[in-house]
């Protein structure tokens, strides 16, 4: 048997395996499975490279499957590899297995989890510009589903894959004209979809996706060009059973017991092939040493400054202490202050433009292969990215990200501008953490914990220079808080943060004046909140809680204190309640509620 025989008689073995699978959990893709055993079984006995013992080996060519409903055939990949047990295959979708309906990382050989289409290409890039950083000479293979190349970020994805030069990139197109209701926007139309990968600056070739031969001439030839290649694969969903193929309603509908024995029956006698012999191995190159520093040195600060601008300063320091940190930058580092990252360390620095989607899944793809993204927009414009972060949630990623000019108190650039639902969005992520300082020297120190601890961080900094409240070394630790103000006779503790810690010290001031005390809490860490701290100042303070945010209501700090606090105190809370608009940050945060005078409104009342 030659090697294009065998490889035709894997892809028949797939096949059945993807049927039998999703008949046996009830549900799944197979009809998608089918359009693309061809292309499955090139890449994986073909085309790719890759140690089967070792998934995080320097030399493996990476595979992501952006068409995660697809995750049978890949299972099906990986037990014909013997990478997993065969028998494995029938536990598809149990809750005990990792062979679950859309792939996630709880299987080791998945970097990332996919199934929200089109994301996957943004996380190659990633991959890829990190693959080139650490000088492996491997590839990047994203399969692609027609239908999902209607998503923006795909081509948010293609524009940053082309502007980087990533020749190891190369999307293959699983072109099978029909989506889940009905055909896709181009159908047939494969030279449509490769005009467009031109457009953004790839190369692009179209090809039968049921020939093995046009397959591996293509897969070889990709980056021939020092281009990133699209390979646009014509195929048919459903290809190799004659009731299922290009018909519309089979999407997500797997066979019934007489359909499988049906379709197994027209598909004939599997083949034994040891598919094993035709794995290509990994190619021979160590993983880069790169140097962490236990210290990250700090500024000493002696006059106002914006947490924005010791954003930059820190993310500096950090990148000299640890080289595996990586900055994203969306077109605004120049406000974001990354641009001190980006002058102190070029070749780790990148620029996805604005493209706030495809920037979150760059880093995504940045973390899969060990460095530590930072990532900073507007906060208001992350809300672009929100699913992004959400997959990135999935996949267990290790992503940091920076939202500046948040809340009325950016003043003039009016409410389009203001990031007033950022922490509501990053407190529904399970396991991430939000910090939120309101001194510059709190900014510099969330940073630090972030480069060290793993997880989804997110980092909210205020666009007004505000004065310093702690010395430079004070530690910060995710989780807790701190109390700036205190007495034994407080008749309410007002709990805040960023901007509106600030306007709180400046209430305590007022309120002293007139011989009313109050208790001041710096809330920096949003999620997780220090529940414990929390309770004892409320009950030091009479049970009388007054949150005050430069924030909408919903999801924010005065949703965490609420939680917290459990209905043990009374609480009150100042945010901004309506939509904003443009002035002077003083009058935008009295209008809206949240200043000095409208917290002493509120403690005497």
């Amino acid at each position: 048997m030659n090697r294009i025989e065998a490889l035709n008689g894997i892809a028949k073995r797939l096949r059945a395996h993807s049927m039998k699978m999703t008949t046996a959990s009830a549900s799944g893709h197979p009809t998608t499975c089918l359009s693309m055993a061809e292309i499955t079984a090139a890449l994986f006995f073909g085309e790719m490279r890759f140690n089967p013992a070792d998934p995080n080996d320097w030399g493996n060519d990476e595979l992501v499957l952006s068409k995660g409903h697809a995750a049978p055939i890949l299972w099906a990949a990986y037990a014909e590899a013997g990478i997993i047990p065969m028998d494995s295959l029938l536990d598809l979708r149990k809750i005990t297995s990792n062979l679950e309906g859309h792939p996630t990382p709880r299987m080791p050989w998945i970097k990332v989890a996919t199934g929200s289409l089109g994301q996957g290409l943004s996380v190659g890039v990633g991959m890829a510009a990190a693959m080139r950083l650490g000088k492996s000479p491997a590839r990047v293979f994203v399969v692609c589903g027609d239908g999902e190349c209607a998503e923006g970020s795909v081509w948010e994805g293609a524009n940053a894959g082309a502007d980087l030069k990533l020749k190891n990139l190369c999307a293959i197109v699983d072109c099978n004209r029909l989506g889940q209701s009905g055909p896709t926007m181009h159908q047939r139309d494969a030279a449509a979809l490769a005009r467009k990968f031109k457009a953004f600056g790839w190369d692009a070739v179209v090809v039968d996706g049921h020939k093995v031969e046009a397959l591996l001439a293509a897969l070889k030839a990709a980056g021939s060009k020092g281009l990133p290649t699209a390979i646009i694969a014509k195929t048919i969903k459903g290809k190799g059973i004659s009731f299922l193929e290009d018909l519309n309603g089979w999407h997500g509908k797997p066979l019934k017991a007489d359909e499988l024995e049906k379709a197994l029956a027209e598909l004939g006698p599997l083949p034994d092939i040891d598919a094993k012999k035709y794995l290509r191995p990994a190619r021979k190159v160590a993983r880069p040493k790169m140097k962490i520093s236990a210290v990250i040195e700090r500024t000493k600060y002696t006059e106002k400054t914006a947490t924005r601008l010791a954003y930059g300063y820190a993310l500096r320091a950090a990148g000299k202490a640890n080289e595996s940190i990586v900055c994203i930058d969306g077109d605004v580092r120049n406000s974001t202050y990354a641009d001190k990252f980006f002058d102190a360390f070029p070749a780790r620095s990148f620029q996805s433009y604005i493209a706030e989607q495809n920037m979150i899944g760059m880093g995504l793809g940045f973390a899969t292969k060990g460095y530590v993204p930072f990532m900073a927009t507007f906060a208001a414009f992350l809300s672009r990215a929100h699913d992004q972060i959400r997959m990135a949630a999935h996949s267990l990623g290790n992503i940091k990200v920076c939202g500046s000019h948040v809340g009325v108190s950016i003043g003039e650039d009016g409410g389009s501008q203001m990031g007033l639902e950022d922490i509501a969005m990053f407190r529904s992520i399970p396991g991430a953490t939000v910090l939120y300082p309101g001194d510059a020297v709190c900014a510099e120190a969330c940073v630090e914990t972030a480069a060290r601890e793993k997880g989804i961080f997110y980092i909210r900094t205020t666009r007004p220079a505000t004065p310093i409240l702690y010395p430079f070394d004070e530690a910060f630790p995710a989780g807790g808080s701190k109390t700036l103000r205190k007495s034994v006779d407080d008749a309410a503790v007002v709990v805040a943060a960023g901007i509106t810690l600030h306007e709180a010290l400046k209430a305590y001031e007022m309120l002293k004046s007139e011989g009313i005390h109050i208790r001041v809490v710096d809330a920096y860490s949003v999620q997780p909140i220090d529940k414990a701290g929390l309770l004892t100042a409320a009950a030091e303070s009479k049970n009388r809680v007054i949150v005050v945010e430069d924030h909408f209501e919903g999801g924010g700090i005065g949703d965490a204190v609420a939680s917290a606090l459990a209905g043990k105190a009374d609480i009150t809370r100042l945010c901004v309640r309506e939509i904003p608009r443009s002035g002077k940050p003083d009058e935008l945060l009295d209008r809206f509620g949240i200043s000095a005078r409208r917290i002493v409104e509120a403690v005497k009342k």
